[in-house]
């Protein structure tokens, strides 16, 4: 397999460059947002310059805005590996998940039952619960607090004939672990349930595939995988036709049209057609036979990104583990790295996660502290009241350089205190 080659990589993304108190800035936030190469910022700005109007207008501006949102519907149903149609934007994951369950909710009927994970990020929890006030039954599956994967046992037991909708995380934002979610999709389509797939997380690191996963909904946010602030909504053609969003009267019944309600972030959604382009240049940089299609280029860049950032999991997670006091959350074995990001949540044993995190801050290492909205994973691991825990997230922009400078950071954390 080929290697990336990271010079080249690096050079894309002009945030890399920023420096903090005279120390290269570190960019370990990836999993609350990734940064965004050139090309992105100049698709924009360009829209901005060129392009900048509403729907449906008879002039340049508006069939220009036209054709580019039908070039991002294509774009994103390559990410993912299904039809334009199939794709509906919005703001963010969160709204588009709600507004997808305040629909799911219309269907529902007293006691109809739904499951939830205690692994998940609460934009894939909160909007299930919300259906509680419609009368649903809504079960939480477990976690194993010692490597904190899901308890699966549990969670397939949980399903039964009642039940109506399983979510699930693709890969956890707090602890990196991935799950399988097509072995969870089967499990709830045996039962007649649907399977809602959170994919945030997972997105920069892995290539998605809807139609072998199967799921009947996935959802996933732009600004996660190297572009705007834009969410992106995934549903079967029949489901989505079948179900009826809320939208204002004027607007089309026609799917994805009426699942995207309200003017739409035009110049976000030319960063995401950018964005995509980006990880797809990538692949077909590295792999130059068989890509020729964006789809395929699209895969081929996942696959070296998925090898990559499991080195990086192979200098961060051993360093981790050597540092006195430590406390880490989630799979550490080597052996089992092909299940889980390179994502990590730790705490110390001298110092709140917030002390932690300003002191790295203060050093160019940029870091998440809290709870990164998993709420029930701080929760179950009984860190919550205390400040949650400390996440450190590479991207494959990343290097192991920057790595080992992170150890000894956290080493000098220890002396101070």
């Amino acid at each position: 397999m080929a290697e990336l080659d990271l010079s080249w990589i690096r050079d894309q993304f002009p945030a890399l460059r920023l420096q903090v108190n005279g120390r290269p800035a570190v960019f370990l936030d990836g999993p609350g947002g990734t940064q965004v190469p050139q090309r992105v910022i100049d698709a924009i700005v360009d829209y901005l310059a060129t392009s900048n109007a509403n729907t449906h207008g008879a002039f340049p501006t508006a069939e220009r805005t036209e054709r580019m949102l039908d070039e991002a519907h294509a774009a994103a149903g390559d990410f993912l590996g299904c039809s334009a149609d199939e794709v509906a934007f919005g703001p963010n994951m969160t709204t588009l998940t709600f507004a997808l369950s305040r629909s799911i909710g219309r269907e529902l009927k007293q006691g109809d039952e739904i499951i939830v994970t205690q692994l998940d990020h609460d934009a894939n929890v909160a909007p299930w619960r919300a259906l509680e006030e419609r009368g649903a039954v809504v079960h939480t599956a477990d976690m194993h607090i010692e490597d904190c994967t899901l308890d699966l046992d549990r969670l397939y037991a949980l399903i039964n004939e009642r039940t109506k909708l399983v979510a699930v995380g693709y890969a956890s934002n707090a602890v990196g672990t991935i799950n399988d979610v097509a072995a969870i999709t089967r499990a709830a389509h045996e039962a007649g349930a649907l399977c809602f797939v959170d994919a945030v997380h997972y997105a920069p690191h892995g290539s998605i595939d809807v139609k072998s996963i199967d799921c009947d909904f996935l959802a996933c946010s732009a600004y996660k995988f190297f572009g705007p602030h834009v969410g992106v909504l995934y549903g079967k053609a029949q489901l989505l036709e079948k179900l009826h969003p809320y939208k204002v009267r004027p607007a089309p019944n026609e799917i994805p049209d009426c699942w995207e309600t309200g003017t739409q972030n035009h110049e976000g959604l030319a960063g995401v057609i950018a964005a995509i382009d980006y990880i797809a240049e990538v692949g077909r940089r590295h792999v130059p036979e068989g890509t020729e299609s964006r789809r395929d280029a699209l895969v081929a860049a996942m696959n070296l990104t998925q090898s990559y950032e499991r080195e990086l999991s192979q200098k961060l997670i051993p360093a981790l583990l050597e540092i006195p006091g430590l406390t880490f959350y989630g799979i550490r074995e080597a052996s089992r790295f092909d299940r889980r990001t390179p994502t990590v949540s730790v705490r110390m044993e001298d110092g709140s996660p917030r002390q932690l995190a300003a002191f790295l801050g203060q050093r160019g290492f940029f870091v998440w502290d809290g709870n990164y909205y998993a709420l029930n994973v701080t929760e179950r691991l009984g860190v919550e009241a205390s400040g949650g825990m400390v996440r450190i997230g590479c991207a494959h922009y990343n290097t192991p350089e920057e790595i080992e400078r992170l150890a000894t950071a956290l080493q000098d954390f220890l002396r101070n205190r």
